[in-house]
């Protein structure tokens, strides 16, 4: 019995974005320690506040500064935090109305245990002792037996606003790539590009899919393809990332889709070997392998004469 592909993976990059009149008063606010939402066409108070009203769509300006203290709408008991959560000890994710508001905010709730946490608890904001203009700036909520505070108008102006904001965004997974990929894989280590054949439409897939994504049929033919291949299309990238920094590549390089000798779909990788400017449509390329690796780590040009572009025209 062959053994199971699996292998962790991780999906991270930063996401900067720029913020509008609302959410830089709302952000800044909290680092004021003032939370700030918006009335809408009707009335009500949205927290977190939003630019548009969610009924009309109109655009809502109108920023109203709620308190601190709250109720919990509704809970659930996180017994096993993760890594950047907002509490290492066990905590409770809670949904808080706060004093003021017609929505509720969803945060982390320091409580000894879900015996301790109940819908309709009182709560109030703490405030963490480095604050940033970020959601963060809210450590957490904490149990709160005080009277209720009431919702003030406020013009949303601070000395120092903050105007953007970077999001972390990261994904940890481990990855079972399932027969066809897996014996893709496999054949990858063994310096070897195996595809798939069609047996409706004859058409071979490389990586294979499992099944034809144009017929719709499972597919277990394997074909032998390649190595060599075309560039269909390329691009030059000129922005560093972080993943290629490590691996030593500068740019500019390129990226491209390469269509393998006896496939019927360009899979894609890099060009090297070649100044980036001489890349073009039709360039004949081979795989380059490093010693231990388990898929080439580039495509360099093999010396022959480019490809008529009919050869490859479908393939774009």
């Amino acid at each position: 019995m062959t053994e199971t592909l699996s292998a962790p993976l991780v999906v991270e990059f930063p996401f900067t974005r720029s913020l509008g009149p609302v959410q830089s008063a709302f952000l800044t606010g909290l680092r004021e320690r003032t939370v700030l939402g918006v009335r809408t066409d009707d009335g009500k108070i949205l927290v977190p506040p939003v630019e548009y009203d969610p009924v009309t769509a109109r655009e809502i300006r109108e920023l109203t500064e709620v308190a601190a203290t709250g109720t919990v709408t509704t809970w659930a008991w996180n017994p096993d935090p993760r890594p950047r959560q907002p509490l290492a000890t066990p905590f409770a994710w809670v949904l808080v109305r706060l004093d003021g508001a017609d929505t509720a905010l969803l945060h982390a709730l320091d409580a000894p245990g879900p015996e301790a946490v109940r819908t309709g608890m009182r709560v109030r904001i703490r405030w963490a002792p480095d604050r940033t203009g970020a959601i963060t700036d809210i450590a957490c909520f904490e149990p709160y037996d005080g009277e209720p505070g009431r919702p003030a108008p406020h013009d949303g102006a601070f000395d120092g606003p903050v105007t953007g904001i970077v999001a972390p965004a990261r994904l940890d997974y481990r990855y079972t790539p399932g027969r066809a990929q897996g014996g893709y894989l496999e054949a990858l280590a063994e310096r070897r590009i195996m595809g798939e054949r069609c047996p409706s439409c004859d058409k071979v897939y490389v990586p294979p899919r499992g099944a034809c994504p144009t017929c719709g049929v499972a597919t277990a033919e394997q074909v032998e393809v390649g190595p060599r291949g075309t560039v269909t299309t390329f691009c030059v990238v000129n922005i560093k990332a972080a993943h290629t920094a490590n691996l030593g590549i500068e740019v500019p390089y390129v990226y491209a889709h390469i269509a393998l000798d006896g496939a019927d779909l360009a899979l894609h990788a890099r060009i090297g070997g070649i100044p980036y400017d001489r890349v073009r449509m039709g360039l004949r390329v081979e795989p380059v392998w490093t010693e231990g690796a388990r898929h080439p780590d580039h495509y360099r040009p093999t010396g022959e004469p480019d490809a008529d572009y009919d050869a490859y025209k479908e393939l774009l």
